[in-house]
């Protein structure tokens, strides 16, 4: 049974329904309807937390899913799971194939820019500076690319490279 049949939250029904009956308006092939379906079931389940059965959802959403636009946020919300349990480096894989097929996914940017401050972070605490500044580099690299992706957004980022790097955004 589809997992957004059994869920009880008024607002995750609601957004069911919707879907449900815009797969039915817009012409779409069953393989189409299919990873919608495994996406929307790796959705839900995320936002309960649990991420193993939103993880199976978001593979098997993968399988037929053949639009580059859409399967780049399939391949991101893996990459958030990976984040959240601590597994970075699958994680980084993830947001990179994410954009490979979108390149315009300021939040993939942001969010590998986090893992690369953070092993930064552990790099110093290890004594290992000149690894830490490697990741610090990239993490700087990679705020850029969100920040230039979406001027606005970011702001402790670009403060961040303001102070630490010198950088001035326009």
């Amino acid at each position: 049974m589809s997992r957004s049949r059994i869920n009880g939250n008024f607002i995750d029904k609601t957004f069911s329904i919707v879907a449900n009956i815009l797969l039915g308006i817009i012409p779409t092939t069953s393989e189409e309807k299919k990873a919608f379906t495994y996406y929307r079931d790796g959705m839900l389940a995320q936002s309960e937390g649990n991420y193993a059965e939103a993880l199976q959802s978001y593979y098997e959403a993968t399988r037929p899913e053949m639009d580059p636009y859409d399967r780049s946020y399939i391949l991101y919300n893996i990459g958030l799971i990976h984040t959240s349990n601590g597994e970075h480096t699958k994680a980084l894989e993830y947001y990179f194939r994410a954009l490979e097929r979108n390149p315009f996914l300021p939040q993939a940017f942001n969010n590998m820019a986090v893992i690369c401050h953070y092993r930064g972070e552990q790099a110093i605490l290890e004594g290992d500076s000149e690894i830490a500044e490697v990741w610090s580099n990239q993490a700087a690299e990679y705020w850029k690319q969100a920040i230039a992706l979406t001027p606005s957004n970011y702001i402790e980022a670009r403060n961040w490279l303001k102070i630490t790097k010198g950088f001035e955004l326009e």
